[in-house]
């Protein structure tokens, strides 16, 4: 019993030893599982810690609890053995009580150097890395257990930057997970990643031949250190209470945590106190002095050197004398490179005068955070200011507030930024103030106008500027304001058809930033001509004369229904126009009550939806909408009438749940059979070649040209909807004549909700910009949300298909082309009148030089007093509008009002049974509206979203029409409205109106009460 006794304190020196290193080799809580004999309340007090202060600092209290503590015999074994089987077999090696397979120092001295280096190379590859590329390759090398795989799943929830910092936590507490990782990136195609890793292209080094299962085998020349060497605590003056040698080491390898020298410190200790006179780390010394000089000079020659261009120092200059400017240079001109100089120089002028500096960069894309932040504010900044990025995707469990008081650089949306200084208006703790920060960066600041948030935000600033000058003349103490930078690459002329417009135009973005001048390049010109190359413009026209007898029988079908309902529009079919037409009556009807107009005016919309993609894209994808559509209608025509919850008239209904039509009327009859007597024929001369859309075949020639002359290239074609994305994505990689001259497509679309069509998540949105980059794609099919901001790999084919909007967006797409002997291809159809417009773009484009010269040349107490004008003006009409919505909201109430169907006119509720969850949700949850409804499935919102909550449909019982979804909000259903599909009767119905979203409409709804709502429902 004594010889266990004293193995056992033998291992809690082992682990006194070797505690300093094996804490970050261990994660807690599945070795927990393992360890039975600890009681209950130990496990719990360290799984805490593991929450609360991370997996390092639970390891620690672990590792010390286990030191200190009486534990049953034949305990460590058990704690080996649980270190191996919840996937630590490094800690394990350092754990094993015979000592026969302790890690030699050159093991740790390389698994510390590797260490460093991933440390270094960390931001890469959080940037770069996908974690689905590699996390099951990692699972099946052993490279990560599956509980592994399981967190960084959940991490990836945050994120894949979360998700790769959680993968790279857990990969390098395994043995030879240097080598195995490379093995891995360059299975999974991150060739790239590999070769940062390794440095060279094909070979890893020294350290992987280290790593490999042998590197401890016959040819480890330092003598093994067996259990029985170990001395008794007793024989060595051990304090096992107050544990007096085991602090002093562990307070210095905490020290030198990071440093190769702690694995040679570890065992020389051990070394020492057994009097052996082994080679184990006796050049320990000399090694990690070399090692350090080496890792020094290895980090500095990573870090970039911050330098600008005499055309960037040009525009840079009078903010670097810390007045408010806003800089224009074109795309690709390295404006975002000007503004982390500027931060930099702005925060040292700061800390010499040591006044306290802190800089926020504004952005209105949530991608642009960490593209900012990974791509230039980090690496430039991180050797001096610490720097963050926060959006509404990544932003941390801490408060905003905290966040800024933590950290030199924010980069942050814009929108963090207003909401936390609405919370300081409000007074709220977690709010900030403008007086908070010394220089704010607003990325892409044309948006700077009517209600914007970056305009909001600038509001603000206004009115404190203003207050200012009044206390200054009071002899009051003044609220400090930040220095404000705007960047942009065109400010546009808003529309101006006039010169004198256009210099309105520009003089209200520098009045709204408070910009003292507009700053563009002038004496180093020829150097930013240099370095931003112009691409060739081309047009490329499509003739629209031809026969289409696929788009003359949908006028047809679309002339019958007007007939049928006696409508007479003015636009021409297949246009915006148009479209806004069919709305406006489809509201109107809904008002009045007309559901046959309604209906009808419904109908043309989705008539006129498939001309559009027609002219788009292929004739096919333009009757699969429609097809989509009456198939749609006719499922919600025939809805299941489910009685089983007795909400419904006692009856003879079909016990199996039969599918039964609804009451339909002659409009409905009208409808689907007018479709469905023309579906045939539609759908054959879908699928005739002979029609399809000779843009199209533009199209087609234009990619094929460009892609057979150019060894490699790379190219966007930007076009209006994501469905027309979707779709041409879809015939290009259908297309063999596209693969074998190497084109690779993918589309690239938004991740908002407000369309119909699924939108692309964060992640997949960096997953096909960084395909992009690496060429796995060298095709995107994007909307508008590539012109801006995105860091997209430079191209030498830029092609705008049937798509022209404003100057603003002409600049932005056309300076994607900043390749050499690049193009800009316009194709459009000859009556289309795009050519007429993006000629228009030109003419506007060389009307803001124009009215930016201008305004730089103005006399300075002329811009002085213009800007001051305008800004007063801004103010009062932001203060008229606010009293008249104030009026307005306080004046009506929600007992004023009551909602009915917008299809067949029934009573839904009344105002007052509406309640709203989490300021958003419009919810009624009284017994007399679910009499009027049927749950239904709704297919399209279950493939858009496949785990939402909300994947029922509400319907009306009378005539089918959606009101909404069902949502689950604390395990209870709740039948959540949508405004749209009502129309709202005010008082005496006297006026009646139709709303998109519900914050148009202008009543205060009470808040949900969760237990009122337990009283009244039935649910168990």
């Amino acid at each position: 019993m004594s010889n266990g006794c004293s193995a056992d304190r033998s291992f809690q020196y082992l682990i006194s030893c070797f505690r300093a290193r094996v804490k970050r080799y261990i994660h807690v809580e599945p070795v927990l599982d393992y360890l039975t004999f600890l009681p209950a309340e130990v496990k719990e007090k360290i799984q805490r810690s593991a929450v609360t202060q991370g997996d390092i600092c639970a390891a620690g209290l672990l590792l010390s609890t286990l030191e200190k503590g009486d534990w049953p015999l034949g305990w460590p074994r058990v704690f080996v053995e649980a270190l191996k089987r919840a996937g630590n077999p490094l800690a394990a090696r350092y754990m094993n009580p015979e000592l026969t397979d302790l890690p030699s120092p050159s093991f740790e001295n390389d698994h510390d150097e590797c260490l460093q280096l991933l440390n270094l190379l960390q931001p890469t590859l959080v940037d770069k890395l996908l974690v689905r590329d590699v996390l099951d390759k990692c699972v099946e090398v052993e490279l990560l257990t599956i509980e592994d795989r399981n967190r960084i799943a959940a991490a990836e929830t945050n994120g894949n930057e979360a998700g790769v910092r959680e993968l790279l936590r857990r990969i390098v507490q395994k043995e030879n997970w240097f080598s195995t990782f490379v093995i891995v990136l360059r299975q999974t195609g991150n060739e790239r990643l590999a070769h940062e890793l390794t440095g060279s292209g094909g070979s890893e080094p020294s350290s992987e031949s280290e790593n490999s299962p042998q590197e401890d085998g016959p040819e480890v020349k330092e003598p093994l250190l067996l259990a029985s060497d170990l001395p008794s605590p007793e024989t060595q003056g051990w304090d096992m209470e107050n544990n007096s040698m085991g602090s002093s080491f562990a307070d210095s390898s905490v020290v030198s945590e990071s440093d190769t020298s702690l694995a040679e410190g570890s065992v020389n200790c051990l070394d020492e106190s057994l009097g052996h006179n082994s080679n184990m780390g006796s050049d320990s010394g000399t090694t990690g002095r070399d090692s350090d000089e080496e890792k020094e000079a290895a980090k500095a020659s990573l870090e970039p050197e911050l330098h600008l261009r005499p055309y960037q120092m040009e525009v840079a200059q009078s903010a670097l004398e810390g007045k408010n400017i806003i800089i224009c240079l074109p795309t690709g001109s390295g404006k975002t490179r000007v503004a982390v100089y500027i931060a930099k120089d702005h925060l040292d002028k700061k800390k010499t005068a040591s006044k306290p500096g802190k800089v926020i960069v504004l952005v209105n894309k949530v991608p642009l955070v960490e593209q900012l932040f990974c791509g230039e504010f980090q690496p430039f900044l991180k050797k001096w200011y610490s720097v963050t990025g926060l959006s509404g995707d990544t932003q941390l469990k801490i408060s905003f507030p905290e966040v800024v008081k933590s950290h030199d650089v924010i980069i942050s949306t814009a929108q963090i930024l207003e909401n936390s200084l609405l919370n300081s208006e409000e007074g709220e703790d977690d709010g900030v103030q403008l007086s908070d920060f010394s220089l704010i960066i607003i990325d892409e600041c044309h948006h700077t106008k009517k209600e914007a948030v970056y305009h909001n935000i600038m509001r603000r600033y206004l009115k404190q500027k203003l207050k200012n000058k009044r206390l200054e003349k009071e002899n009051k103490p003044v609220i400090p304001l930040p220095q404000i930078l705007g960047l942009t690459a065109s400010p546009g002329v808003d529309g101006a058809t006039k010169q004198a417009k256009a210099e309105e135009h520009i003089l209200k973005i520098c009045a709204s930033l408070d910009a003292s001048t507009i700053k563009t390049v002038k004496e180093n010109i020829s150097q930013l001509k240099h370095q931003i190359k112009e691409p060739c413009k081309k047009f490329v026209i499509a003739d629209d004369t031809r026969e289409d007898p696929f788009k003359d029988k949908l006028l047809e079908i679309m002339t019958k229904i007007q007939t049928f309902c006696q409508m007479s529009p003015m636009p021409e079919f297949g246009t915006q126009p148009y479209e806004q037409w069919a709305i406006k009556m489809e509201k109107q009807a809904a008002k009045e009550g007309n559901r046959r107009d309604r209906l009808c005016a419904e109908h043309l919309r989705k008539y006129n939806e498939a001309l559009q993609i027609k002219d788009t894209i292929r004739m096919i994808d333009a009757y699969n909408h429609l097809e989509t559509f009456y198939n749609d209608e006719k499922e919600k025509k025939f809805a299941v009438l489910d009685d089983s919850d007795g909400s419904g008239d006692d009856g003879d209904e079909d016990e199996n749940d039969e599918k039964k039509p609804l009451k339909l009327d002659g409009t409905d009859e009208f409808l689907m059979d007018l479709f469905m007597d023309n579906k045939r024929v539609l759908k054959k001369l879908a699928e005739n070649p002979e029609y399809e859309n000779e843009k199209l075949t533009k199209l087609r020639n234009t990619i094929m040209e460009q892609y057979t002359k150019t060894v490699e290239a790379r190219g966007i074609i930007f076009t209006k909807t994501r469905q027309s994305a979707y779709a041409l994505a879809q015939w290009i990689n259908e297309n063999e004549k596209f693969a074998e001259v190497g084109v690779k497509a993918h589309h690239l679309i938004g991740a908002g909700h407000s369309s119909e069509f699924k939108p692309m998540t964060q992640n997949e949105q960096k997953e096909v910009i960084r395909k992009f980059r690496t060429g796995k794609i060298n095709l995107l099919i994007a909307t508008t949300v590539a012109e801006e901001g995105l860091d997209i790999k430079e191209c030498n084919m830029i092609i705008r298909y049937g798509l022209v909007t404003n100057e603003i967006a002409m600049v932005q797409a056309r300076g994607r082309a900043r390749a050499d002997e690049s193009t800009y291809i316009l194709v459009a159809s000859s009556g289309s009148g795009v050519v007429e417009r993006e000629t228009v773009n030109d003419f506007r484009e060389k009307m803001m030089y124009k009215a930016i010269n201008r305004v730089q040349n103005m006399k300075p107490e002329e811009f002085a007093h213009k800007i001051l004008e305008l800004q007063m003006q801004s103010l009062m009409e932001k203060k008229m509008k606010m009293k008249r919505s104030i009026a307005k909201h306080y004046k009506e109430n929600p007992s004023l009002i009551s909602f009915l169907c917008k299809n067949c006119s029934v009573l839904a509720c009344s105002g007052d049974n509406v309640h709203v969850i989490e300021k958003m949700h419009h919810v009624n949850m009284t017994p007399e509206f679910k009499e009027l409804y049927t749950v239904t499935e709704n297919k399209a919102l279950k493939k858009k979203f496949a785990d939402y909550q909300a994947n029922s449909e509400i319907i009306c019982k009378a005539c089918g029409q959606a009101w909404g979804t069902m949502m689950v909000h604390r395990g209870l259903d709740l039948p959540c409205l949508k405004i749209k599909n009502f129309v709202v009767v005010f008082e005496n119905n006297s006026t009646k109106k139709q709303y998109k979203k519900w914050v148009e409409l202008p009543i205060t709804f009470p808040d949900l009460d969760y237990s009122e709502y337990c009283l009244l429902s039935d649910e168990d």
